[in-house]
């Protein structure tokens, strides 16, 4: 029995309400709907997103993860239903890998953890596995966005949109409805609206303009089996991370879509690459 089971009577997430679970912390209040049963998948989600938005856009269903795995899908700090303050620097990558290792350790304290990310989902696992490589198992890192050399001019569009939070919310709702998705998500329910309360949204946003994926030699020194899922014409999650990443991670392997019904495939894709037997390689 863990130390949580023996505190509480029960494993880590289970019986847990899909919309109103919380867990502590650093500070703030992480929501969370836990799912199925067996070793523990952390679910994490994009920039400004959440659980909510992910459902509504509708575009990929990581449901088939859980068929063999407890999935741990949570809101990150200041998204969603979780809660945070009002600094940019709790938003950074780096920061929210802190975030991501604490939810492994209360979710799964004695065993490591699989993780399935999206965009700040997934530079967020990869702060985290470079951190601390022990606490997972296998890495999901879906639409990868823009680093190291490309990053400069994304950073520059997030500090442009932050400034335009704190002083014309409506415009910047306006920037981001005329934004228009890419090609391959035509036809889907694809929307960048956020989920973020306009008072955190400013810093948020700072946040992320502050951040970048870990320097390459870090990256080349994971030894995780790594799973990467991108989508074609996106300039906010290029190919050419994806296929960096590729080159970079040792045990890792690419997949590239083109068409909505190939994305929504990425779930059955996950969930199989989950379930591989890994074996250890620290």
């Amino acid at each position: 029995m863990t130390r949580h089971e023996a505190r509480t009577g029960r494993v880590p997430g289970q019986g847990e309400d899909a919309t109103g679970a919380q867990v502590p912390v650093r500070g703030a209040e992480i929501a969370f709907t836990a799912r199925g049963r067996g070793d523990v998948v952390l679910h994490a989600h994009g920039l400004t997103s959440s659980r909510a938005a992910d459902t509504a856009r509708d575009l990929v269903d990581y449901a088939p993860a859980a068929a063999g795995h407890r999935l741990i899908s949570y809101d990150a700090r200041g998204h969603g239903r979780s809660t945070g303050a009002p600094r940019p620097e709790d938003y950074r990558w780096d920061a929210l890998a802190q975030d991501m290792l604490a939810l492994a350790d209360h979710f799964s304290p004695d065993r490591p953890v699989g993780v399935i990310g999206a965009s700040m989902g997934t530079a967020t696992a990869l702060h985290a596995a470079v951190r601390a490589p022990h606490r997972f198992s296998r890495l999901v890192l879906t639409t990868p966005p823009t680093a190291w050399e490309a990053r400069a001019a994304q950073a520059g569009q997030y500090r442009y949109m932050a400034d335009l939070a704190a002083r014309d919310a409506t415009g910047l709702m306006a920037l981001i409805r005329d934004s228009p998705a890419p090609a391959a998500l035509a036809g889907t329910r694809y929307s960048a609206e956020p989920d973020v309360s306009a008072a955190l949204l400013p810093h948020v946003l700072a946040g992320a303009a502050a951040s970048d994926l870990p320097a390459p030699e870090a990256l080349a020194a994971l030894r995780l089996p790594t799973l990467i899922l991108a989508w074609d014409t996106d300039p906010v999650h290029p190919v050419e991370t994806a296929e960096r990443l590729k080159a970079l991670i040792p045990a890792s392997r690419l997949h590239v879509s083109t068409t909505p019904q190939d994305i929504a495939g990425w779930g059955r894709r996950a969930a199989a690459f989950l379930g591989e037997p890994t074996r250890s390689t620290h």
